[in-house]
């Protein structure tokens, strides 16, 4: 090795000393230890800085008993010691690097008390960033998966879209600047912003109360813009046919020129008659304002709020009514014709059967012509007299000692008219020719 070799080389580690020196102090400085929420990704060797200028470096991290991040640090000698007062915070330089961080102080007045070499700055005294992990922690997992779906909608609706978004960019700034004017606009008058600000808190409250309901509105809007996106060729055959459709609407409009000529002349026709409206006009004013009630009530009856109490109600089930009776008016049928030759038994009996319905207690009562009359069958010597010094003892005698008529408990087939005795012109028992399952004998005893 030359002598000038050797030179160099030397020259050189002096040089790498020097920035050394430059950069951690020059070594020397005081140890403090700073404790913090968390370390928020710092590593050993990281810069200490104040005002932007590197100061020193961290040394040392570990974790104290009550999980704060203990960092350790040196200062170089030309800003320690520190006072108390000091701060500090952990500053994020850019997002991409997670190494990218650095302790930013901010020194305490010089004549406040010297904290001592060694001495600790308390987490009171000290600031943790907030990285993209804990904000997207704060999100629950529907949440997060909606925001990835966002994303990735984003990605898909862009794909190819990269000529049409460069020009979506190019009027991105007189966007904003418009947006900048009606922002002005908005702050010239104060009163009329705090109501929109007001106005649209309540709306937002109103969102987040239907937030299930908004987020099928998403989805829903989604699966529509899915559909469209799906429907791109016919969209764009739509939009080509529309110049053609538009050239038409222009000749109808031409055209519409003669029938606007038509209209005036009618409205000429009518003019004498403009007067003769306003009376008219006024009661039917009357009119309308006593029919207000009956329209109210209509619509009530059309659209009421509730489930089964309105016309549009019914409407909806009637669907559901003809399925049913679909099915149970043919067997409703089928049963009544099958029943038909009961109702034309029970036919003759159909006075009996209305009295009875109507009043109970006089179906089983005899009547003609006049009405309902009583019929009363005498007992005698239902009871026997049995005198004594002082009173006498009435003793029940035994039904088949007794005189007089006993009811016939067996007869269960009388014809319709037999609670009475037979009529000496044969109308009644009514037997109809014999076709009745009756027995016409079978009637109350005498004449």
């Amino acid at each position: 090795m030359t002598i000038a070799r050797g030179a160099a080389v030397g020259a050189l580690i002096a040089a790498v000393v020097a920035v050394a020196l430059l950069m951690f102090g020059g070594g020397g400085g005081h140890d403090y230890k700073i404790l913090f929420q968390n370390a928020g990704q710092l590593v050993k060797g990281n810069q200490v800085q104040v005002g932007g200028k590197v100061v020193g470096k961290v040394t040392d991290i570990k974790l104290t008993d009550d999980n704060q991040a203990e960092v350790k640090v040196n200062v170089n000698k030309d800003f320690s010691p520190l006072h108390e007062g000091t701060t500090a915070v952990i500053r994020t330089i850019s997002l991409p690097s997670i190494a990218n961080r650095n302790i930013s102080l901010t020194l305490g007045p010089n004549d406040a008390p010297e904290i001592p070499d060694g001495g600790r700055l308390d987490s009171d005294k000290t600031t943790t960033p907030v990285d993209l992990d804990q904000l997207f922690n704060t999100l629950d997992p529907s949440t997060r998966k909606g925001l990835q779906e966002l994303l990735s909608g984003f990605s898909q609706w862009y794909v190819g879209q990269g000529k049409n978004l460069g020009t979506t960019f190019k009027y991105f700034g007189p966007a904003l600047s418009t947006t900048a004017a009606l922002m002005r606009e908005l702050a010239a008058d104060e009163k009329v912003f705090t109501d929109f600000v007001i106005n649209s808190s309540r709306v937002v409250t109103a969102l987040a109360s239907r937030r299930d309901d908004l987020s099928g509105f998403v989805s829903n809007t989604k699966t529509v813009f899915g559909a469209i996106a799906a429907e791109n060729d016919q969209l764009d055959r739509t939009l080509q046919y529309l110049p053609g459709t538009l050239r038409k609407a222009n000749t109808s409009f031409v055209e519409l020129r003669g029938a606007l000529e038509d209209l005036d002349r009618l409205t000429n026709v009518t003019k004498p008659l403009a007067p003769d409206l306003a009376p008219f006009f006024r009661q039917l004013n009357g009119l309308i304002a006593a029919a207000g009630p009956t329209f109210r009530d209509f619509a009530l009856m059309i659209n009421k709020a509730g489930r089964g109490n309105d016309l549009t109600d019914a409407l909806n089930d009637l669907p559901t009514l003809a399925r049913v009776t679909g099915k149970s008016f043919p067997n409703s049928i089928k049963s009544l014709r099958e029943g038909q030759h009961v109702i034309d038994f029970i036919r003759p009996y159909a006075t009996e059967f209305a009295g009875w319905v109507t009043k109970f207690g006089q179906g089983f009562a005899y009547y003609d012509a006049n009405g309902h009359y009583v019929r009363v069958q005498p007992i005698y010597n239902a009871f026997s007299f049995t005198p004594n010094s002082g009173s006498g003892t009435l003793n029940p005698v035994a039904p088949s000692a007794r005189r007089g008529q006993v009811a016939d408990r067996t007869n269960y087939k009388r014809c319709p008219g037999g609670a009475t005795q037979p009529a000496e012109d044969g109308s009644s028992p009514w037997t109809d020719d014999g076709s009745l399952d009756c027995n016409p004998a079978a009637h109350p005893p005498g004449p």
